[in-house]
């Protein structure tokens, strides 16, 4: 398809000289650039708590150790009842 696109001259020139250098064609090189953008995740596209995964790891031998220490003390309670 062919389109008419508006870019910086800068860009447009660096472009240029990084295709010659391969020896491929202009458009080839756009074509190129643009599907490998399309490939790489938007960041929109990740799922925003995706980015905390992990960082509380450390917390699962804390709430073990929490979760004894209630244990036990639940059991000196009902011990304290009965007597």
């Amino acid at each position: 398809m062919k389109t008419t696109m508006e870019i910086p001259d800068s860009v447009f020139r660096r472009a240029k000289s990084k295709a010659a250098e391969r020896g491929i064609p202009l458009r080839q090189f756009v074509t190129e650039a643009v599907e490998q953008k399309l490939r790489e995740p938007s960041p929109g596209d990740e799922k925003p708590w995706m980015k905390h995964i992990g960082k509380l790891k450390d917390l699962h031998e804390e709430t073990k150790r929490i979760d004894k220490f209630i244990e036990e003390a639940f059991e000196t309670i009902d011990e304290d009842m009965w007597k």
